[in-house]
């Protein structure tokens, strides 16, 4: 009695330099500064104040690289790019802390 031998798997062939998969467009928003006015360090999370007294969201994984979430505290002023999305709300981008004139 014969054993049917399975078929063997072929990965796909991707050509030098193509991106597999894809990446998603780089989200962008509009630059914005505020201030920090709470901070959820257990959760990775806080919330920014505009100058118009809307809070924005920010997570962890919003913030700009090379810089820290412990690096925040209450009252801070930052930069980032707003973002208004229809379906999460207004989130903040690449949030990093505002450098005060000398």
């Amino acid at each position: 009695m014969a054993v049917a031998q399975q078929p063997r798997r072929v990965r796909p062939v991707v050509p030098a330099g193509a991106a597999y998969p894809p990446r998603p467009p780089e989200r962008r928003g509009v630059a914005s500064t505020g201030a920090i006015v709470e901070l959820r360090t257990g959760q990775g999370h806080g919330f920014i104040r505009l100058a118009d007294g809307r809070d924005i969201y920010f997570h962890r994984s919003d913030l700009e690289d090379g810089t820290s979430f412990n690096d925040f505290a209450v009252g801070q002023p930052v930069t980032f790019e707003l973002l208004e999305d229809r379906v999460s709300g207004a989130r903040a981008l690449r949030v990093k802390r505002r450098r005060r004139p000398r």
